[in-house]
């Protein structure tokens, strides 16, 4: 197996992914950056690599999304430019080295075939599957001590579902929601595109097969310090037991799902 991903393949139909958890870089590549350590966790998903486990197949990346993106086309998958990143000046110099670029790119070539062997093999055994795709965002980037974000624009929970058909997921994703809204408890506000739609591996999965649904779901980081990094283990334990309550209803949601599609009218070639 590639040493910058981990796949852990188990029974059932549910995959999770934590794509932007990973911190490592390679040798070659970290003498070129200019952005620290500290900064580039802050814009990566600690903890996301946990909650992965709350699925039976799990896939976790070591390696930081300021290598190489995985959530975005593979053409744009190297930063470029600090509007690439948050306003983040990623490396010292630029361009970065065409064949440093290239062998950073040759890992999301390397990641889509691997989720495509896994995400086939689900199909061929279930008929279908649900990628809960996890990630993480910041709400206070003014600084540690400045204002949170305005919560009507920043959801406790964003569950992208842009790329997909909701006349073919919608009762799949509402489902979703309202378990993982119970099962966090406290009025959790989780809410559907308000923040983000989702990314590429949603669009990716998506567009590929059609009887897969990928949920693209981002956590306020609400349960850590965003600033240090220091999570809140009451927090995180809360959201780990709410993600692993949603997995029988996802069972139960993709085999009424995979019912309705076979009524459906097929195109002809």
């Amino acid at each position: 197996m590639q040493e910058f991903m981990s796949i852990v393949h188990g029974d059932g139909p549910v995959v999770a992914v934590a794509l932007h958890a990973g911190h490592d870089v390679r040798d070659e590549v970290a003498a070129l950056m200019a952005v620290d350590s500290a900064a580039r966790l802050r814009e990566e998903d600690p903890v996301t690599d946990a909650w992965v486990r709350v699925a039976p197949t799990h896939v976790t990346v070591a390696r930081s999304r300021f290598e190489v993106d995985l959530n975005r086309p593979r053409a744009r998958a190297v930063y470029g430019d600090a509007e690439d990143a948050w306003g983040i000046q990623v490396w010292r110099e630029q361009p970065l080295p065409v064949d440093v670029a290239r062998r950073s790119r040759a890992e999301h070539r390397e990641f889509y075939a691997a989720m495509r062997s896994v995400l086939d093999a689900k199909v061929e055994e279930y008929g279908g599957f649900v990628l809960l795709d996890l990630h993480s965002y910041n709400h206070r980037r003014g600084g540690p001590d400045a204002p949170a974000a305005e919560s009507v624009e920043n959801p406790g929970v964003n569950v992208g579902t842009g790329t997909l058909s909701r006349r073919r997921w919608g009762s799949l994703v509402d489902g979703f929601m309202g378990d993982l809204a119970v099962g966090l408890g406290d009025g959790a506000d989780v809410r559907e595109n308000v923040k983000f739609r989702g990314g590429y591996l949603a669009r990716w999965a998506n567009d590929r097969y059609r009887t897969g649904c990928c949920l693209a779901i981002e956590f306020k980081k609400t349960y850590m310090d965003e600033w240090t990094g220091e999570p809140d283990p009451a927090a995180c334990a809360r959201i780990t037991q709410a993600l692993r309550g949603t997995i029988p209803l996802l069972e139960r949601a993709l085999d009424f799902s995979l019912e309705r599609l076979k009524d459906e009218v097929q195109p002809r070639l």
